[in-house]
């Protein structure tokens, strides 16, 4: 059974809780259900359980037939400029948002260097998010900031390990 998450960070909020909950559909509206009551002061409900239902995704998935990430790299001198860029794009995109997971990094050696990488649960997803209307007018907003074309790798995860 595929799993599903719900995050804190994703459900509007006046306390600005980052936890994440993943497992089975079930178990994670239960769970959020338990938290939204114990933490956020919410009652429980079917109109609580409607918007819980309601931020549901599937989980991030690290491995696995499919299993596909993207890196990006890029150089710019307006790196937070570019970090605002993300972050409108992420509410911009809201629930159509493909990527499971993403992480970015400075090079230490080219300090106006950056790789960020970024994963999907499969490269179909990885399309659809890059031929999204949101997604096409931030990578135009993104190729302004940087001081040239990004380079892409495309790759299907072949292992992944956790601790």
């Amino acid at each position: 059974m595929p799993r599903t998450m719900l995050d804190c960070r994703e459900i509007p909020s006046e306390s600005g809780c980052t936890l994440t909950l993943t497992g089975e559909e079930d178990e994670v509206l239960e769970a959020g259900a338990a938290h939204a009551v114990a933490v956020h002061g919410h009652t429980d409900g079917e109109e609580l359980r409607a918007g819980l239902r309601a931020g549901l995704r599937p989980a991030p998935q690290a491995t696995g037939p499919g299993a596909f990430v993207q890196i990006i790299e890029f150089s710019t001198s307006s790196y937070d400029e570019l970090n605002a860029l993300i972050d409108g794009w992420k509410t911009d995109i809201g629930a159509d948002r493909a990527v499971g997971w993403m992480v970015m990094g400075r090079d230490r050696d080219r300090p106006e260097t950056y790789l960020e990488v970024v994963a999907f649960p499969s490269a179909e997803e990885a399309r659809r998010n890059s031929d999204h209307p949101v997604t096409t007018a931030f990578a135009e907003k993104m190729r302004a900031l940087c001081d040239g074309p990004p380079t892409f790798r495309n790759l299907e995860v072949v292992r992944a390990e956790s601790p």
